[in-house]
């Protein structure tokens, strides 16, 4: 197995991924990507569901406690341990399973009512066989919903030079959205795999994790070829909340939208 596989390097971070989400240092999740998705669930109670590449299981108990019966699965076993480890004390009834997405050969024809992916289909190398496997595991007219960086507006680097992101007035220091003039896209239909350095102050050791830029024409089509309808997505804007509690941070997310959810159905 390759060191910097997906899989290898979200071992390696588990501790400082697990410590960044459950201290509420995930900003994005909590105020601006989970209040878009959860929005456009809807009631979820009685609903049996399939959080795939669950993590360590956030998310997967927040459906819980929701009324759903859910299932959580994941490739890393490390982040897979410490959501057993949390359920032992927590008892909502939550099932774990070490799985890669592409493969749920663990689940059965027509088992669930909806799946749901946070933010790990662009670190999912075979996505268009994820399709195809959260299709077969739906119940008819169950509905796929997925959160996913926004492939427009999404920095990455390319042969080692970085590629998009934002450009600030000449000679500013404080990169805030006060002082950012525009985004810059580039090569957008340039599809590739790059590395993702996570540094932020926040986390209590740095990492880094390896994603897959894709264009939005190529989820569409990969849905479309699984057999899904595309019946809704959102942009998500940060809550009040977060923009009142993290404004230099939030700011920039009133302008450009730096994720998008999706909500696909099968017929």
């Amino acid at each position: 197995m390759k060191k910097d596989n997906p899989k290898s390097l979200w071992n390696k971070s588990t501790e400082a991924w697990v410590d960044f989400v459950r201290s509420g240092k995930d900003w994005d999740r909590l105020e601006l990507n989970n209040p878009a998705m959860f929005k456009m669930l809807g009631s979820i109670k009685g609903k049996r569901m399939l959080d795939l590449a669950c993590g360590e299981g956030y998310n997967t108990r927040i459906i819980a406690r929701k009324g759903a019966k859910v299932t959580g699965a994941d490739f890393s076993k490390e982040l897979i341990n410490y959501a057993v480890k949390q359920e032992q004390k927590d008892k909502l009834g939550i099932a774990y399973y070490v799985s890669d997405a592409s493969n749920l050969s663990i689940f059965k024809n027509h088992t669930f009512d909806i799946v749901t992916c946070f933010m790990a289909l662009q670190d999912i190398e075979n996505y268009q066989k994820t399709f195809k496997e959260v299709y077969r595991v739906l119940k008819r007219h169950g509905r796929f919903v997925f959160v996913i960086p926004h492939p427009c507006f999404i920095r990455r680097i390319i042969d080692g030079k970085i590629i998009g992101g934002w450009e600030y007035k000449k000679g500013a220091k404080n990169l805030s959205s006060e002082n950012a003039l525009y985004y810059k896209v580039d090569k957008y239909f340039h599809t590739n795999k790059y590395i993702v350095q996570w540094n932020m102050n926040r986390l209590t050791k740095y990492f880094k994790s390896r994603a897959f830029h894709r264009t939005l024409t190529d989820y569409c089509n990969a849905l479309a070829k699984a057999d899904f309808l595309i019946s809704r997505l959102i942009e998500p804007k940060p809550t009040k909340k977060g923009l009142a509690k993290h404004p230099e941070f939030f700011g920039k997310s009133l302008r450009v939208p730096s994720s998008i959810v999706i909500e696909a159905v099968k017929q």
